[in-house]
């Protein structure tokens, strides 16, 4: 044995010569490892996809602008396949257009006086963008002159001359997602609003022209808050202060959870990072201390609805796609991140509280209804915990994948770890036969499957008592790890995976009023999706080709020709593990599911799963299509 390892060793030693070693340029690398810059690629379904990164990237740019004072406005236009992006501020420098978009460590932010609080430092963005684009295109105007460049997946394939223009001065991006890299991607038009939004929110005063429609912010995350929330279910007024570097919006809301929008230098965090924390532990902090009573945290927090928003000198990130904050400092030689979250909370929100003595009763009355709530589960949670523990070591019910969500690891590992996090996805499905397929066919690098046995309680109307009462559900959010909120998630997809008839479409409107009933920011932070799997295979000798829809299946009998063999898939159970593999792994199709602003939850709830009449129950059997046709309508 020894020999035979020293033999292979040898074979080793002599293949790694000079010619191993490779160097690649910077759009090499990136097109060679997108994920670091990007994070996940998919396919536009999921919110933090590749493409609106793409389109982030862009526009953070022009946020900087606006935050130096340099332009009011941004128009964005995004068509099927196709962004631009126009500001108005003061345009790259003429002779380093080029140099800008497709040279690695170029750019104005590494002069902390032009950029003192900019969204990102390395100027890698546009980098990507570029890079990853099947068409790029940008252009300066500055003083009357302006300067265009165009590229072809990052590489230059024209350069125009300068020339005179009368255009106001700004820049302007125009690119096409390769679809080499971003297979059958979308832009869903409920993300792109919600970016846009975002960006006002941060920016009072700025305006942004999307597609023709006109977005401005005058309150800040006053408005943010009221976008999010329905007037009816707040227990108290939204509180909202503003410092220097720091906003915050705070409310209390009937519904189970913790709901939390946090933003460093106009950058959305979604996974959070110091601000937050420090958030959470100084609210709890300022609320002890009013009301000189030691609370339990998780009561205090219970059901609240708040935004942060801080400015950072020279922020650091957790990853390229800025989603997680690593700084510990406000600036250099200035207060921790921590430090001056507490400063402020424990100033403005006691001065707020003694100001205003109904919104404090009415907090302190939301934490004691939480402090009640926690203490009648007690007992029942923890032999609900119990029996969790129990069913994990049998592994009765998931089919666990092998990534682990919070390893530690630094630069080019973590970001790659960043991107398998995102990709990490469990299915949820009903029956042995579908289950099993699944997991014969998943990635059990990224993917778990959680199988169902028979059809989920309706839980519409039940207090959280049942989570924990109830084998499947009590199951079901340890596997998630959402017991204590989102922080420990442990998949970024849940994916709901049930047949296309009746049954199982019964199913997903139950696992969605679980969700919507108890864990609504999972909903509301776009995690939940049903899985689309193919009605029709329709093939001849040379060519199979899997449909969605009728009209997909006409097409391609059309295109075969020749009388193919066409099959109707009845259920996941009919699909081969091997056919499966196609379904869920790189051509993967979800639709998310989204929750339009209008919609109040427990009316929806009310209405979908309430006592209704027979006629009721018959009208939504016979015309449900997904829930998120559902959750659009205006009840």
């Amino acid at each position: 044995m020894a020999n035979t390892d020293k033999t292979d060793n040898k074979d080793l030693f002599a293949s790694y010569t000079e010619d191993s070693i490779r160097s690649l340029d910077w759009r090499e690398h990136i097109r060679l490892r997108p994920g670091m810059y990007i994070g996940k690629l998919g396919d536009g379904s999921s919110m933090d996809d590749g493409i609106y990164i793409l389109l982030k990237e862009v526009t953070d740019n022009c946020i900087d602008e606006h935050t130096m004072g340099f332009g009011k406005q941004i128009d964005i236009k995004v068509t099927e396949h196709h962004v631009t992006v126009r500001d108005y501020g003061r345009g790259i420098p003429l002779g380093k257009v080029v140099d800008v978009v497709s040279k690695i460590n170029t750019g104005a932010k590494y002069d902390s006086k032009a950029f003192q609080k900019s969204v990102g430092l390395n100027g890698v963005g546009t980098k990507a963008v570029n890079a990853l684009s099947s068409y790029f295109r940008v252009q300066s105007i500055r003083d009357g002159r302006t300067k265009i460049a165009e590229f072809e997946r990052g590489v230059l394939v024209k350069e125009h001359k300068e020339a005179a223009t009368t255009e106001p001065n700004g820049t302007l991006v125009t690119f096409t997602p390769d679809d080499t890299v971003f297979k059958n991607y979308r832009f869903i038009p409920e993300f792109l609003e919600n970016q846009i939004w975002n960006y006002c929110f941060l920016n009072a005063g700025l305006t942004v022209n999307f597609n023709g429609k006109k977005y401005i912010s005058k309150n800040g995350l006053l408005d943010l808050l009221q976008r999010k929330t329905n007037e009816e279910d707040l227990r108290y007024p939204i509180i909202h202060l503003k410092g220097e570097d720091i906003e915050v919006a705070i409310t209390h809301e009937s519904q189970y959870g913790e709901e939390y929008y946090s933003f460093v230098n106009g950058q959305h965090t979604t996974q959070g990072g110091t601000h937050l924390a420090a958030f959470r532990e100084a609210f709890v902090k300022t609320v002890r201390d009013f009301y000189k009573k030691d609370y339990e945290a998780t009561d205090i927090r219970a059901s609240i609805c708040a935004a942060v928003a801080i400015r950072v000198q020279e922020p650091v990130f957790e990853s390229q796609t800025k989603t997680k904050l690593g700084s510990q400092v406000i600036s250099e030689g200035g207060p921790s991140v921590k430090a001056f979250v507490l400063e402020f909370l424990s100033k403005h929100l006691d001065d707020y509280l003694h100001r205003n003595s109904a919104i404090a009763e009415a907090l302190k009355k939301r934490i004691e209804q939480s402090e009640r709530e926690r203490k009648e589960l007690a007992g029942i949670k923890k032999l609900a915990n119990e029996r969790a523990k129990k069913a994990n070591l049998h592994n009765r019910k998931l089919r666990d994948c092998r990534l682990h969500l919070n390893d530690e690891l630094t630069g080019k590992d973590k970001a790659e770890q960043e991107a398998r996090r995102l990709d990490s996805t469990i299915f949820i499905t009903e029956g042995d036969s579908a289950s099993g397929s699944i997991t014969k066919s998943r990635n059990v690098e990224t993917q778990a499957v959680f199988s169902l046995r028979g059809k989920p309680l309706n839980s519409f109307g039940l207090t959280k008592k049942i989570v924990y009462e109830n084998e499947e559900f009590n199951l079901l959010q340890h596997a998630l790890n959402i017991e204590e909120g989102l922080e420990g998630l442990r998949y970024n997809n849940i994916v709901v995976a049930t047949d296309a008839d009746v049954d199982g479409m019964h199913i997903r409107l139950l696992l969605l009023t679980f969700f919507l009933q108890f864990f609504p920011d999972l909903v509301k932070n776009g995690h939940v999706y049903i899985l689309e799997t193919p009605l029709f295979r329709v093939r001849n000798k040379q060519e199979t080709i899997y449909c969605y829809t009728e009209e997909e299946k006409q097409k391609a009998v059309k295109k075969l020709g020749s009388k193919p063999e066409i099959t109707r898939f009845k259920g996941l159970g009919e699909i081969s593990p091997e056919e499966f593999g196609r379904f869920i792994g790189e051509n993967i199709r979800i639709e998310p599911i989204i929750l339009s602003k209008d919609i109040h939850v427990q009316k929806l709830l009310e209405y979908y799963m309430g006592k209704n009449t027979q006629t009721r129950q018959e009208f939504i059997i016979n015309n449900l299509r997904y829930e998120k046709d559902l959750i659009e309508e205006t009840v």
